[in-house]
């Protein structure tokens, strides 16, 4: 066809390159999953795994059926933040995820693994294809919202689930610092290239207010979030601070019972799309 777009899952044309071009792993038997949101990051250590965590509560919060599927294979941080710690059972349909405390699904490799500080000594290739597998054999049941927490960069694992799995939209973590926002607009520019909508940018570790008098402290610099999304033509921008509290809950297994608006107007936006 002359106007393909080359974007199969979101195409209602039945042309004949569709299987030649589609790349779509199939979804479980069991499973129904309606929308999928792919949180990345340019580099790592920004907070893309917290802001994974936070969206996926502010969705359960609001009464949506949610899941985790952690594509982060060799640095997974997802169950440490939620404090699970038993290992995913499998059946006859596939593998079970694990629950949290308010219900939502979560698989990661540390859920597979034999003790939680093994470290995956795997090559590019066969994480890949675990990524793959944590959505065609695990039973998600019915989900209304998935965020897959990406590793860093742009390089197979993006690809993979941005080429096997349906993303709907895209949310890029960044933090202040000038490099960081080079870096970031790679991981922008990756998910154009694949007709993956960017929806929102957040920037992490933002800003320090102040317990006494509530003054907001900018340790890397003024912030230029809203600059950077305008010329990026990204629509929605959110800002979490260096906030202890919230570091002490995620490292306690209670990111759950997290206390914040930080995020809210991005979630308004997010699950009304």
């Amino acid at each position: 066809m002359s106007d393909c777009t080359h974007d199969c899952e979101n195409c209602t044309a039945n042309c004949n390159d569709r299987e030649k071009t589609s790349m779509l792993e199939p979804m479980n038997a069991y499973s129904n999953i309606r929308k999928v949101i792919a949180v990345i990051s340019g580099k790592g250590g920004v907070g893309k795994s917290l802001v994974t965590g936070l969206m996926a509560v502010l969705s359960q919060r609001r009464g949506f059926k949610t899941a985790i599927l952690d594509a982060d294979i060799t640095g997974p941080s997802i169950p440490s933040m939620f404090g699970l710690k038993e290992q995913a059972l499998g059946n006859e349909a596939g593998i079970v995820p694990a629950f949290t405390k308010t219900g939502i699904e979560v698989m990661s490799i540390n859920l597979l693994l034999p003790d939680a500080t093994d470290p995956v000594v795997w090559r590019g290739p066969v994480i890949a294809g675990a990524v793959k597998q944590f959505w065609t054999d695990v039973v998600w049941n019915e989900v209304d919202y998935m965020f897959v927490d990406m590793p860093p960069g742009t390089g197979d694992v993006p690809l993979t689930v941005f080429q096997s799995l349906p993303v709907n939209w895209v949310v890029v973590v960044t933090s202040p610092q000038e490099l960081v926002g080079m870096v970031v607009e790679k991981a922008v520019k990756m998910a154009g290239l694949l007709n993956k909508p960017v929806l929102g940018l957040v920037e992490n570790m933002s800003y320090i207010e102040c317990p006494d008098c509530g003054k907001k402290l900018y340790p890397f610099g003024e912030s230029r979030l809203e600059e950077t999304a305008s010329r990026l033509n990204i629509p929605h921008t959110a800002r979490i601070p260096i906030n202890p509290k919230l570091a002490g809950a995620c490292d306690k297994g209670l990111v759950e019972l997290f206390e914040g608006t930080w995020l809210d107007k991005l979630a308004d936006d997010l699950f009304q799309s």
